[in-house]
């Protein structure tokens, strides 16, 4: 084919859709992989956020008590403490009052 020769215009129209396409699902595609990226890191940055707040009620109770919380309820009346019990599972186990309790957040599996 040379400079003169003209493609038909079934051959322009068709050749200039299929890049138009390729270039469309190339941005879906990276689209829902960002956001897929963005939102597991975000789970992860909540599970982060929960257990400093938590770590956070414990020593401050402990600095203005003298004593560590007996429980996470305990926590959760008297230092204002709220989760998402439908996310989130926290295995409080208090050791004695003069020592710290061992706290567990773990992540429920997403439905």
């Amino acid at each position: 084919m040379n400079r003169f020769t003209q493609l038909d215009l079934k051959t322009r129209i068709f050749g200039s859709i299929n890049y138009s396409i390729i270039f469309f699902v190339a941005i879906i595609v990276f689209f829902i992989v960002a956001v897929s990226r963005f939102s597991g890191n975000r789970a992860a940055n909540q599970k982060e956020i929960l257990t400093e707040a938590l770590n956070r009620d414990i020593v401050h109770c402990y600095s203005v008590e003298g004593m560590y919380p007996p429980s996470l309820e305990y926590i959760e009346e008297h230092y204002g403490l709220s989760y998402d019990r439908e996310r989130f599972i926290i295995d409080y186990e208090s050791i004695g009052s003069n020592l710290m309790p061992n706290v567990t957040v773990i992540e429920r599996a997403v439905e």
